[in-house]
């Protein structure tokens, strides 16, 4: 569904991803996983037309989008649930909803996935006339995740979606990305919970210094000794 290849990406003379090459298979959750400044989130930004690559090949369902602008690339059905929220603190939470269906792909589909939303997270249809910045951590987190679904993507790509949750809050939240999947949406996690993403996940990527250094199942990397040494203390 998604190919990566070759990826070179720079900050003026620092380079953050190096020849960076990685395949993302239809229904599946993948998890890239790596320490901080490993060069996740520059992955992210750079599939989702943020950043532009030095070179390198991006092609989802086999039309090259390395280079395309955010608007076009969300419009072909790549959604992101950016780290940190970054939600409408000011407009409503059924406001913050409908900016997640502009695109010309989600219009016809906005009452049916504004429903989808409110049935997954019916913490957001009792607030949804509350101002997004008075939510908790969680629902704001909630609200992130609806925003993008009212875009009807196919693939969603999760940077950090516990970051700054309460624990008993963190499972309740990769358990609606695991649903989302089960409802057959791709799902890429970068994720700082090391162990639980690579439980979740299908296949795996360790980044290091932008590059990736190891990949395989979850399961495989769970096992690892290097990751199980750098990642997870063992």
């Amino acid at each position: 569904m998604l190919e990566v290849s070759g990826l070179d990406v720079f900050y003026g003379d620092a380079q953050a991803l190096d020849g960076v090459s990685l395949t993302i298979e239809p229904g599946a959750i993948v998890a890239i996983v790596g320490a901080n400044g490993a060069g996740k989130t520059s992955l992210i930004r750079t599939i989702a037309g943020m950043q532009k690559p030095a070179s390198g090949h991006i092609r989802f369902k086999g039309t090259d989008i390395a280079g395309r602008p955010t608007y076009k690339v969300c419009n072909l059905g790549i959604g992101q649930v950016a780290e940190g929220r970054q939600i409408f603190p000011s407009m409503t939470v059924l406001e913050n909803l409908e900016t997640g269906a502009m695109l010309p792909r989600a219009r016809e589909g906005k009452a049916r996935n504004l429903d989808r939303v409110y049935r997954m997270f019916p913490r957001l249809a009792e607030r949804r006339a509350q101002a997004a910045g008075t939510l908790s951590g969680g629902e704001q987190q909630m609200l992130a995740i609806g925003r993008c679904l009212m875009g009807a993507p196919e693939l969603i790509m999760f940077d950090e979606p516990s970051l700054g949750l309460a624990p008993a809050l963190v499972h309740e939240m990769l358990q609606s990305i695991v649903g989302l999947n089960r409802e057959g949406i791709t799902c890429v996690l970068v994720e700082q919970n090391v162990a639980v993403s690579l439980k979740l996940a299908k296949h795996a990527y360790v980044l290091e210094n932008g590059r990736v250094t190891l990949s395989g199942s979850g399961d495989a990397l769970l096992a690892d000794d290097r990751v199980r040494q750098a990642y997870l203390g063992l």
